[in-house]
């Protein structure tokens, strides 16, 4: 591998990231504000001739951030014509951000052989993994096939320099070619991707190695089975053989059987016997159902040994890993030994993880023993109900099993019932399990379904009424129904001011029943004040122009809501009781938050595990970081729990509920930016664009498929994600201390 065009390559990267930090305050804070408000004008425009390279590289930025496609023109005229490959690098990057099909003759011209011979190594990678977001998010469209082919002819013309291959480019191709592969989860037509990504994984990067074993795993591939045995066995580097045992698991290599259960077993690293785990439950072999035995009950011993009060001994999420993989090893065996050690888990557990009791009633189904915990939180109940709904989709074949079958629903409806009308003021936290309840019920297909689905849908807990919305989505389309939705969206607009999910849940519902009937509640959420209801509303639409141009009174509610920018982030409006979806930044916040350097303001986290601290990036994302400060001062994060752990994958906080659905009352905007998420990055959780708020999330290992997804804002140190890496699904972050470097 050629060191000094590599080197070249991350100097860009890191150089293109944090360029917009000696920008002039002014002309930044306009720059913001055009983002803040998703508006593309004049000001962009302007800017995109102005003579500063740095100038031009932010603005093109910020138009990929806009997402608006009347940019297209201006961005490609920034990349192939502007002087500064910083320049044209970022307007390839703006383009796959916008996602536009209008964008891909930009790349594909961008791409040609002709064009790559001249172009430098940024402006080329930033093309190839622009290709892959355009063709991700235009799989329908011809042209996206057109796109997957530029890029793997890219990726191949890599192959073909040897040493002399441009690291950047590869690993972006490699994450490109996933994206853009067909979307065709059995791979009974792969296209070249298999054989032009199988090449990689003997390159002498182990990140490359790595990156190509995850696109494999990705795309399901077959052909690359050999060749990801061997790395696995003897790969020096743990990404690597992680993302290979998970390959060999997608392409249910059958032959990788010793070497996934030598990894899942005994790898020093938890990263690869997780993946191996999983690789395992995938290929669904009882001859592995002993090995995994014999380690559930090794970390089963140290779990029991380590736990007290309070405290989640580090085992926890390998223990639960070996259980799930387990369950889907041995089916309606009735396997005692594996009956035993998880009943034995449960009574230290007592129902606080879901994955081990549902592992247990595959193995084997039977009637309670009296030695069930007494339920007194609400994920507990969770627990319950997730246990009761896995019997809609397991196939029991003893006598008792299949009872217990048929009896689930019934047993399970009064629950249901005073959980879709309970009153949230009341229950407490009991009712954050009611979401979890109604979709476990929902498994079933009962005929009462749609009745107790209406009734939750006037539940006072957000939550519930959006989960009863996704279901009504979900069954045939009737009057009742229709009806039920529309009322629920009205009432919603007038009480939800803090959480807009059920707004949304409901358009998405009414729609897909009825989309003439759905016009009127769309019409009205023309006029919410959340960008992001509004929005909902121009998305179902897209597309579909016929359905309401001949309706008079939606026709002129549209054009209203265009020419009051209704499709732009309006500025804050006190009298509307909410903070969603508006700008809520003053001059005084943009200039706070662009005051900040890289490495100038950092997070130190105290936890039950030990304390971790997160170096910010306020020149890549101001408005993230500064939102994550301001909420940290107020001791917003002091005693949430870690709700969400993924081993190998991400540690996630943030949420006041514990559920994973809470936030703070308001959204802040993506600030997408070229950031790697590497391992130990930080990044804003989403439930979709320019939803973030109060959730983050650290990643275990590299995720370059979230690269340009997710808000990078932060990364925590290698040494410091020894404590990350401990934590698990229910520990506490208990402070947040800001270190802050104050000004001379």
């Amino acid at each position: 591998m050629n060191q000094k065009l590599i080197g070249v390559g991350i100097f860009c990267v890191w150089f293109f990231a944090g360029a917009s930090a000696q920008l002039p305050t002014t002309t930044h804070i306009q720059i913001l504000k055009a983002e803040d408000a998703r508006r593309y004008d004049k000001t962009l425009a302007v800017l995109f001739k102005n003579g500063s390279e740095k100038v031009r590289v932010r603005a093109a930025l910020a138009a990929g951030r806009i997402g608006d496609e009347r940019a297209i023109p201006a961005l490609t005229a920034l990349l192939e014509k502007d002087t500064s490959t910083g320049v044209r690098a970022m307007a390839a990057f703006a383009l796959g951000e916008i996602e536009s099909i209008n964008g891909a003759d930009a790349i594909l011209n961008a791409l040609k052989a002709e064009t790559r011979a001249v172009a430098s190594v940024p402006v080329t990678a930033r093309a190839v993994e622009a290709a892959g977001k355009i063709a991700a998010a235009n799989a329908k469209d011809e042209r996206s096939k057109v796109l997957a082919e530029a890029l793997l002819d890219t990726l191949e013309s890599e192959n073909n320099r040897g040493t002399k291959q441009s690291r950047e480019v590869v690993l972006l191709a490699l994450t490109a070619a996933l994206r853009a592969a067909p979307k065709d989860t059995k791979r009974e037509r792969p296209d070249k991707t298999d054989s032009v990504v199988a090449k990689f994984l003997t390159s002498v990067d182990a990140r490359v190695r790595a990156d190509a074993a995850n696109t494999l795993s990705r795309v399901r591939a077959k052909n690359g089975n050999e060749a990801l045995r061997k790395m696995l066995s003897t790969d020096a580097d743990p990404i690597a053989r992680a993302n290979a045992a998970r390959a060999l698991g997608s392409a249910e290599d059958k032959d990788a059987l010793n070497i996934l259960l030598d990894a899942a077993t005994e790898d020093k690293d938890s990263r690869v016997r997780v993946s191996a785990l999983r690789a395992l439950a995938a290929l669904k072999d009882a001859k592995a159902a002993e090995p995994l035995l014999a380690r559930g009950e090794e970390l089963f011993t140290k779990y029991k040994a380590a736990k007290k009060p309070n405290f989640i001994p580090n085992e926890t999420s390998e223990f639960i890993e070996v259980a799930t993989a387990l369950g889907r090893i041995l089916p309606n065996t009735d396997n005692q030994r594996a009956d035993k050690l998880f009943a034995d888990f449960g009574k230290i557990d007592k129902g606080h993880s879901p994955d081990v009791y549902i592992a247990r009633i595959r193995i084997g189904q039977k009637r309670g023993d009296g030695s069930s915990p007494e339920l007194t939180d609400w994920k507990q109940y969770s627990s319950l109900a997730q246990v009761i709904g896995e019997y809609a989709s397991i196939e029991p074949v003893s006598e008792i099993g299949k009872q217990l079958k048929t009896e689930a629903p019934t047993v399970f409806r009064p629950l249901v019932l005073a959980y879709a009308s309970a009153d949230p003021a009341t229950e407490g936290k009991r009712m954050l399990a009611g979401p979890d309840v109604l979709q476990a019920y929902a498994r079933f297909k009962t005929a009462d379904l749609g009745e107790i689905a209406r009734t939750a849908l006037q539940n006072k807990d957000v939550q519930m009424r959006a989960a009863a919305a996704g279901i009504l989505a979900d069954l045939p389309s009737s009057k009742e129904n229709v009806e039920a939705l529309k009322t629920a969206f009205t009432k919603a607009l007038l009480t939800d001011k803090k959480e807009n999910d059920a707004q949304l849940s409901i358009l998405d519902a009414l729609y897909k029943l009825d989309k003439t009937q759905s016009l009127s509640s769309l019409a009205e959420a023309l006029k919410a004040p959340d960008y992001l209801v509004r929005t909902k509303v121009r998305e179902l639409l897209k597309g579909n122009d016929g359905l309401w141009k001949n309706v008079i009174p939606f026709r002129i509610a549209v054009v209203d809501a265009v020419v009051q920018n209704k499709f732009k982030v309006l500025p804050y409006a006190p009298s509307s009781g909410t903070k969603l979806g508006q700008v809520l930044n003053t001059d005084v916040d943009y200039r706070r938050a662009l005051s900040r350097k890289n490495g100038s303001v950092r997070a130190v986290l105290t936890t039950e595990k030990g304390a971790f601290t997160i170096e910010f990036f306020p020149e890549d994302a101001p408005l993230a970081v500064d939102n994550f400060i301001k909420l940290a001062r107020a001791r917003y994060f002091n005693g949430l729990e870690v709700h969400r752990v993924v081993p190998n994958f991400v540690m996630q906080d943030g949420d006041p509920r514990g559920d994973g659905n809470g936030g703070p009352g308001w959204s802040i905007r993506c600030e997408m930016n070229m950031r790697p998420y590497e391992r130990g990055a930080v990044g804003m959780a989403l439930s979709g664009k320019d939803t973030g708020g109060s959730q983050w999330f650290v990643t275990h290992s590299p995720q370059p498929h979230l690269d340009g997804g997710y808000t990078v804002f932060g990364r925590v140190s290698e040494t410091d994600m020894l404590v990350v890496d401990k934590i698990a699904r229910g520990d506490r972050v208990l402070s947040v201390r800001i270190v802050e470097e104050r000004k001379h």
